[in-house]
């Protein structure tokens, strides 16, 4: 499915966007979940569990793609981020092989449905939406096909009323053939599904469904605005702290940078990892139409979360001692080991969020986190200011507002799903011993979750462990440059995600031309924003630094480093829109595997011989990672470069075909 390619202004609109770019994004069970959701169906004797007629999903004549429509390959968990550490990080989940849906739910296909109708309008198939007056419809013919149709055929229009009509409701108009239907009626009274189907088909097969710059950019710019405000407000929360306790010294800042990614590799990872499951199991449970089970998969993982705290808590517990043994400053190991035992008061929120998050996705209420994330956001940044520095708690102040907001951000899921949606409650089954039951199968689809996760967070974080050893200087300055590197990744990365769907949908509707045309319109819109990036970064190298900390010295470190760091900013907007096209052709395994061998093969050998071999420091470090992102944008440009796009939409056809099978 597609979205509309006009972004409106208002919240709602950007909600509505936001569910329609993921809509089509979930992956079908795998046979473990197909074995999970058997197990539940057996089980199951609520009859209230069935699916009413109105809500069954529909078989779809558009040939929609999700997130893997070149070759099965799912890249769930690699964009849906926490809301505190994590959000848009820079490695490629590697894949996980799965199948594909084959049902839209009404709703997607009202959407499909109103993609094909603009396709066809602007490919001059169907007349415009509103009826025009005979010269202003001629007008508006030449014109449109400037923009509509590419080479710009402007005797397609001249030649509109003399040419012959095509056959039947069915049949398809020609770049000059006159517009069909009646003239008085929104788009000729051709705007029935019956007769956009068999148009769209025949157009399709014809070759002559085309796109243009214009139609890729509003498409593009829809889908990717809200994911960046979402992104940017994600991360906000990991920012809030630091600016505070930055203002306060130099081992603080240290100290919060350490912690933060102590808890986000033993913890929020771990988190992260294992709820990805539910992006199938929920997804399947969803798609089959048993809209209770949906609530069952949740409870499941909550409870498990949970159970994993325990573990988790009892290392945050320890911290201080773990971290004396690997980091050489006694000050900021207490520190950090101080933060993770509050901030462990948020881990059962934040555990809940993340099952919470895949319950309301798997149902399309992508909208829900948005709307908590507005709320929450601003209330974080709030209490860090008010408990660190009214209350005068100092540094114990940033993890309680932490702790807090972790807290606060399912109980804001829940009363969005509880008062404000319309439908979120339909897949609640009520509190039930089943969600006790039944665990084997989602624990066997979590556990390959972790692992990816895992080795995507430490290829960036074990640079910090790294800086330690330089003294509490340089590691308050790598928690500066590494904060600023992740945020204006929060811009590159969601249109990386913007461009893989697009893609995908593309190649999905084998509208391979389309799907090449969309590619260069995100990757020249990667180049701008990488370009925004290296500007801002360089020119304002010696200002950035005193909104993190008043230290001198850190804000010289970090301003000397600082060009590095913005060099590489347009090669990291290329590798990660060069990931989200690989996502849409369905080869997320090619990205995952350069980057696992540019960053740990490549990076991590340069970065630890200049650093301490060369007696580099923190410069070394950070150049090891600028050469393994210049080359992952390098290996990836050039595969897709070569790639046979047609092959790419013979195998989604292929594995369509099959489904329907």
């Amino acid at each position: 499915m597609a979205t509309p390619t006009k972004l409106s202004g208002t919240l709602d609109r950007v909600s509505s966007i936001t569910s329609r770019v993921f809509s089509s994004s979930f992956p079908s069970a795998s046979p473990i979940a197909q074995e999970s959701l058997a197990r539940d169906l057996a089980e199951d004797t609520d009859s209230d569990a069935m699916v009413s007629d109105d809500d069954e999903s529909e078989s779809s004549t558009l040939r929609p793609s999700t997130s893997a429509p070149g070759g099965g390959y799912s890249f769930v968990g690699s964009y849906r981020r926490p809301s505190f550490a994590g959000a848009g990080n820079r490695a490629t989940v590697l894949p996980q092989f799965v199948r594909e849906h084959d049902r839209l739910s009404k709703e997607e296909r009202k959407q499909a449905l109103e993609e094909e109708r603009s396709l066809l309008r602007d490919n001059n198939i169907i007349p415009p939406k509103h009826p025009l007056a005979e010269d202003s419809g001629r007008r508006k013919s030449l014109f449109g096909s400037y923009l509509s149709i590419p080479g710009g055929d402007r005797k397609a229009g001249r030649d509109e009323e003399a040419a012959p009509a095509s056959d039947g409701v069915a049949g398809v108009a020609s770049e000059v053939s006159p517009l069909l239907g009646d003239p008085s009626l929104p788009y000729g009274g051709q705007d029935d599904p019956e007769t956009l189907d068999a148009k769209w088909e025949q157009a399709v097969a014809a070759g002559m469904i085309h796109t243009t710059w214009q139609r890729e950019a509003k498409v593009i710019a829809a889908y990717s605005a809200p994911l960046m405000v979402t992104f940017v407000l994600q991360y906000s929360l990991t920012v809030a702290s630091i600016f505070t306790v930055g203002h306060i010294g130099t081992v603080e800042l240290g100290a919060v940078s350490l912690a933060s990614m102590s808890a986000n590799i033993t913890g929020y990872a771990i988190y992260q990892g294992l709820a990805t499951s539910l992006d199938t199991l929920c997804a399947q449970a969803y798609g089959s139409g048993r809209k209770k089970l949906v609530g069952l998969q949740m409870q499941r993982m909550v409870f498990f979360l949970w159970t994993i705290s325990i573990p988790i808590a009892i290392v945050w517990v320890l911290a201080e001692n773990i971290l004396r043994v690997i980091v050489p400053e006694p000050a900021v190991a207490e520190l950090a080991g101080l933060y993770l035992r509050v901030v462990l008061f948020g881990a059962p929120g934040y555990a809940a969020f993340e099952a919470g998050k895949r319950f309301v996705q798997a149902q399309g209420l992508f909208s829900a986190s948005l709307y908590v994330l507005i709320v929450c956001a601003p209330f974080n940044a709030f209490l860090n200011w008010l408990l660190v520095w009214k209350f005068q708690l100092g540094f114990v102040g940033a993890p309680i507002a932490v702790a807090i907001t972790d807290n606060l951000l399912p109980l804001g899921l829940f009363i969005y799903v509880r008062f404000f949606s319309k439908t979120g409650m339909s897949c609640w089954n009520g509190f039930t011993k089943k969600a006790w039951q039944n665990w084997g199968p989602m624990v066997k689809l979590a556990l390959p979750g972790v692992v990816m996760l895992e080795a995507e967070v430490l290829a960036f974080e074990v640079l910090t462990f790294a800086s330690s050893y330089f003294g509490t200087t340089i590691l308050a300055a790598q928690s500066v440059l590494a904060t600023l590197t992740s945020i204006t990744f929060q811009i590159p990365f969601p249109l990386s995600i913007a461009g893989s769907t697009r893609v995908a949908n593309l190649i999905g509707a084998t509208l391979a031309d389309a799907a090449r045309v969309s590619t260069r319109v995100t990757f020249t819109a990667a180049i701008v924003v990488g370009i925004m990036n290296v500007t801002l970064l360089s020119s304002l190298k010696d200002y950035i630094p005193h909104l993190f900390t008043s230290d001198p010295e850190v804000v010289r470190v970090v301003s000397k480093i600082l060009p590095l760091c913005a060099a590489f900013q347009l090669f990291d907007a290329l590798a990660a829109n060069c990931n989200g096209v690989l996502r849409g052709l369905g080869r997320q395994e090619v990205g995952g595997y350069v980057q696992l061998f540019c960053y740990y093969v490549v990076a991590m050998p340069i970065s630890f011989g200049t650093a301490f071999g060369l007696g580099w420091g923190l410069w070394g470090l950070w150049t090891g990672v600028a050469i393994a992102l210049g080359l992952v944008a390098l290996i990836e440009f050039i595969y897709l470069y070569r790639t046979d796009w047609q092959r790419s939409v013979e195998e989604a056809r292929a594995r369509n075909q099959e489904g329907g099978a």
